[in-house]
């Protein structure tokens, strides 16, 4: 059975990279996509995905808002955290104490089929700016 996973990104161009991302490995699919924060937590209590990647910056409910609404329904839920931000130190305490697994930069996009892979053997994934990714 293919894995599951929902993404949300304000950005409809965002949304149509990671699907072609996610979609070109092998046994994984889109099961579905949000627009907001507040989206996202409706659309994963409803399609159960495996695994969710949420943007930080979205109108109505903000990632770290959607991640903390999500996990206390669904507390093993992978969420993986996409941003444009530098992922500091302080930034990935802030990510999982909302209740994300993961997080990668936009700017390295290409991280996030390595990510997903992490979380789903469950395994932490946060890739800093510089360096050796940390958990």
């Amino acid at each position: 059975m293919a894995v599951r996973i929902l993404i949300a990104d304000d950005d409809a161009s965002i949304r149509r990279l990671l699907r072609r991302l996610i979609e070109n490995h092998n046994d994984w699919s889109v099961c579905g996509d949000a627009h907001d924060g507040q989206d996202a937590v409706g659309k994963a209590a409803e399609l159960k995905p495996d695994v969710v990647v949420l943007d930080l910056a979205m109108p109505q409910m903000n990632g770290f808002e959607a991640a903390r609404a999500i996990s206390r329904k669904s507390p093993e839920l992978p969420i993986l955290l996409l941003t444009v931000q530098q992922l500091s130190k302080e930034l990935t305490r802030e990510a999982q104490h909302a209740g994300f697994k993961g997080a990668v930069s936009k700017s390295t996009g290409s991280e996030v089929v390595r990510a997903i892979e992490s979380l789903l053997s469950n395994h932490s994934f946060f890739q800093p700016a510089y360096g050796d990714a940390f958990a």
